[in-house]
């Protein structure tokens, strides 16, 4: 491109951040002291102030040589973008990759920028004059000289920092500037394709990091101080999914990732992730929580450790969603738990199956100490939940094995306070575990307060939490208010639906379209009631429509009897026949009558 050389010492480098280290300079016939490479502005050298004295301001001309100056400087930079994008071009970039990747690497241009103009300072004193070369060229010859062929330009501009670009080429040698181009674009699909629920990412790590409580390997390591990184950045680890945000980090951390093979490796990688249920928008969620992975041998590392979890029956879709939900069951401090946990709830008599059913729904389980496990085993034991009992438990809830003992004790606490003895908090815990689950503040109160909405006062709490203790984790804008709010649009008032709730509490656990609408339509449209049987008789929404209800109404109404909703579902099928029925049985065909 230029044909004009630049001499340059053999001992000049551009790559510290440190001043440059200068050659010796010829005998002068006047003393010189050491001093930095770059002369201190006025503005920099020390003054004595005298405060009697009227103080200069810039003259004109003064101002002027500060503006030139600075279009000196910015010219030099454009000609150093020149230079660096020329440089690119060479190397098969094409001309817009090449302006592009030039503007977006400024330290890599201002630190060019810097070499050139402390060669010719040390060529000024070698020489005493300067070879007529443009900046531009004196720039080129310098990249030129260096030898990483625009790789250093390439990697700042896709987010590393000067220095973490100076470490990760070293990894590059190798790699074509073109390829690595391709390379770049490839991976950064592969990893931040989808943009699906993207807070479940951050949500995720955390939990991992935080149930994260045995010995761990190198890979582990590695993943560890990645999300490090990530946290120390405004957003912290909400911002994992962002290729923007994290896919410096990855490289840096990672920096073999860029010398993988797309056909021979990552293709096959994503195949096979595809293959065992990890899905496109699924992916990003493996290689982002376990980059380790992407290095790993498909047979070798990741099927046979994959294999290991036959041993709870579980099939091809369950590897791939354990996988999405927790990547690290590959890593070798995760397979060697696998181990001591299936042993330890074996010793604690807990039906395999159980075990089996808890890990693969929550495999973040095998993050967990047995230590730790053991403490809340022991915890669940005061309340009589143990061996059968409580593998319900956890194949219900086997998140609450991760909580601490003390956050346990808090709900326990709080029911208490309800007026439930431990016998009956015992019952709860093993009819609907997610409770002791759940947040006070946030989830339990929110329940208490709901209820008071409708009408529920302090002193029938206990009675309806009793009868329907899963009110606490169902959610109050998709499903009970929806509910309440049916039963009102039918004619029903605030105070009916406060009383049926005393009376009958899982009413608030039934869907309106496949429950509460067909039944109440039944009652009305066809058996011609008023609304006040249900008032009084709750319990109707209970039973089976087609099983019970149609078929016990057909023979009443083929008898010509006139009975409450009581009087004709409560009774079981012999007393319903006693009173009811003839010795033919019950017909169920309306169309009998």
């Amino acid at each position: 491109m230029f044909s004009k050389q630049l001499l340059i010492p053999r001992n000049f480098t551009t790559q510290s951040p440190t001043p440059t280290f200068l050659p010796p300079l010829p005998n002068f016939p006047f003393h010189l002291k050491f001093f930095s490479h770059k002369f201190p502005s006025i503005s920099q050298l020390y003054l004595p102030f005298h405060s009697h004295l009227p103080q200069a301001s810039p003259s004109r001309n003064q101002q002027q040589e500060g503006e030139d100056e600075d279009e000196d400087e910015d010219e030099e930079e454009d000609q150093a973008r020149a230079a660096v994008s020329g440089i690119l071009r060479e190397s098969g970039v094409s001309e817009e990759e090449s302006v592009e990747i030039a503007s977006k690497s400024p330290k890599y241009v201002k630190m060019l920028v810097d070499g050139v103009r402390d060669l010719e300072e040390w060529n000024s004193w070698r020489r005493g004059d300067e070879e007529d070369v443009s900046f531009e060229e004196k720039v080129y010859c310098l990249a030129r000289e260096k030898g990483d062929y625009g790789r250093l330009a390439f990697l700042e501009s896709i987010g590393l920092s000067l220095s973490s670009a100076l470490s990760v080429a070293r990894y590059l040698s190798s790699e074509s500037l073109p390829g690595l181009i391709e390379k770049v674009k490839f991976v950064k699909e592969m990893f931040f394709a989808s943009k699906d629920n993207e807070g479940f990412l951050g949500k995720n790590a955390r939990r991992m990091m935080m149930h994260l409580s045995i010995p761990i390997d190198e890979d582990l390591q590695q993943t560890l101080s990645f999300f490090e990184k990530i946290e120390a950045r405004r957003g912290g680890l909400d911002m994992l999914c962002s290729k923007d945000a994290s896919f410096r980090y990855l490289v840096e951390s990672f920096p073999r990732l860029l010398l993988l093979s797309v056909e021979s490796h990552l293709k096959p990688m994503m195949k096979f992730l595809e293959d065992v249920g990890v899905e496109g928008g699924s992916m990003r969620n493996v290689l982002l929580l376990y980059p380790p992975i992407i290095f790993y041998e498909i047979e070798k590392d990741i099927n046979s450790r994959l294999r290991a979890f036959k041993k709870i029956g579980a099939a091809e879709k369950d590897l791939g969603r354990m996988l999405v939900k927790y990547p690290w069951i590959i890593s070798t401090s995760i397979q060697e738990n696998y181990e001591n946990i299936l042993s330890f709830f074996d010793g604690e008599k807990v039906p395999k199956s159980s075990v089996d059913s808890a890990i693969k729904s929550w495999p973040h389980l095998l993050g967990c100490s047995t230590l730790k496990l053991k403490v809340m085993v022991e915890q669940f034991g005061e309340f009589d939940v143990r061996n059968k009992k409580l593998g319900k438990v956890i194949a219900t809830s086997p998140q609450l094995l991760l909580r601490k003992p003390n956050e346990f004790l808090e709900v326990v606490s709080f029911l208490e306070e309800l007026g439930f003895d431990r016998e009956t908090v015992g019952r709860i815990l093993r009819r609907c575990p997610e409770i002791f689950a759940a947040n006070i503040e946030k989830t339990l109160k929110k329940k208490l307060e709901f209820l008071s909405s409708i009408g529920i006062s302090n002193d029938h709490l206990p009675r309806v939490i009793r009868k329907y203790p899963e009110i606490f984790v169902s959610d109050i804008n998709r499903t009970l208010l929806p509910r309440t709010k049916y039963l009102r649009r039918t004619g029903l008032s605030k105070t009916d639906i406060a009383f049926m709730i005393r009376r009958f509490s899982p009413l608030l656990g039934y869907s309106v379209e496949e429950v509460l609408r067909p039944k109440l339509e039944f009652l009305v449209q066809t058996m011609e009631k008023p609304l006040k049987e249900v008032v009084e008789y709750p319990r109707y929404f209970s039973y089976s429509l087609e099983k019970k209800i149609k078929p016990r109404f057909w023979v009443v109404k083929g008898r010509n009897v006139d009975c409450s909703l009581k009087d004709m579902l409560a009774k079981n099928d012999e007393e319903f026949a006693a009173d009811f029925m003839d010795v033919q049985g019950m017909p169920t065909d309306p169309s009998h009558y």
